[in-house]
């Protein structure tokens, strides 16, 4: 399975959600004031414009700053990039960006966030997560939005453990970027999503209780609003306390049977199928996969249909 496609995905006996936003826009116009006056007023009326999603317009508004207006230029580059984003052009985006981070120098963590977003929507993952490691790196490690994508692409590629990472420095910087509550201004959950986020990596990971730890204040967070995250506690709670949890938790993982280990496994899953079916964690005793990490692999056991 292509790492783009595993949400949903079933795992640990039964579906954990992650949740692809959290508040951060996928791109916004930069608002920094300047001190250019023909600068700053091209850039204060194409806002403005931008605003009532009037793009095209906007474009050919922030088009009027000059060259030689220094950091306001590259801001109407980027400005007149995220236009053509919310316009579907992203090919066309892309290159604003570019032009917007070079006239920085390379340093302008905001356009290289939005270059990330670009390049994910088009499926350029490798390119995407370069993109959000410089938007890190420009910004002094600073850059929430870059943490949580890059946090989202390094989950789909099995690296849990980093991806952790990634979403608890994503916690800890947007307490000052997104509110604790269920939605930031433009509707989107606040980082109550991450703590979702990182309580899926960590039940990846084989640590539920610390998994269970940060759904609770997700849920706590976002007040019931993210059914995703009411569904994975219930799981994890189930898995903590199911017969299946013991037995897994009781198997030695050892290289001389390693090679049987998966046998094993799916005789732990088909015996517990009733249980989790009436449990509502499952609809079908067939559609459900067992992932056990060990020693840089990843074992499954895929139940048997009913």
């Amino acid at each position: 399975m292509r790492p783009q496609e595993l949400l949903p995905t079933k795992f640990l006996l039964a579906m954990l959600l992650l949740i692809l936003s959290a508040g951060f826009a996928n791109a916004q116009t930069d608002r920094l004031p300047t001190r250019n006056p023909v600068a700053s007023k091209a850039i204060r009326q194409g806002n403005a414009l931008y605003a009532k999603a009037e793009y095209d317009a906007a474009i050919a508004v922030y088009r009027r700053v000059p060259p030689g207006a220094g950091q306001s230029y590259a801001q109407s580059l980027y400005n007149i990039g995220v236009c053509y984003y919310e316009l579907s052009r992203t090919e066309d985006a892309m290159v604003w960006y570019r032009q917007a981070i070079a006239a920085r120098q390379g340093q302008y963590p905001l356009a290289l966030y939005a270059l990330g977003v670009a390049l994910e929507d088009q499926k350029r993952l490798p390119e995407a997560k370069e993109a959000y490691q410089q938007a890190i790196t420009t910004s002094g490690d600073k850059h929430a939005a870059a943490h949580y994508r890059l946090g989202l692409l390094t989950a789909f590629a099995h690296n849990y453990e980093a991806a952790a990472d990634l979403f608890k420095k994503a916690i800890a910087l947007s307490r000052d970027q997104l509110p604790v509550s269920a939605a930031s201004p433009d509707g989107q959950p606040g980082w109550g999503a991450c703590h979702n986020n990182l309580g899926v990596v960590l039940a990846l990971s084989g640590r539920l209780n610390e998994a269970k730890r940060e759904f609770e204040t997700a849920l706590s967070q976002t007040h019931g609003t993210l059914p995703e995250v009411a569904d994975n506690l219930k799981l994890c709670r189930a898995m903590l306390s199911s017969s299946a949890k013991a037995e897994l938790a009781s198997l030695k993982l050892t290289e001389a049977n390693a090679r049987t280990v998966v046998g094993v496994l799916d005789r732990i899953v088909e015996k517990n199928q009733k249980q989790l079916v009436q449990e509502g964690l499952i609809s079908s005793p067939s559609h459900f996969l067992v992932q056990i990490p060990y020693d840089g692999y990843i074992l499954r056991a895929r139940a048997r249909g009913g």
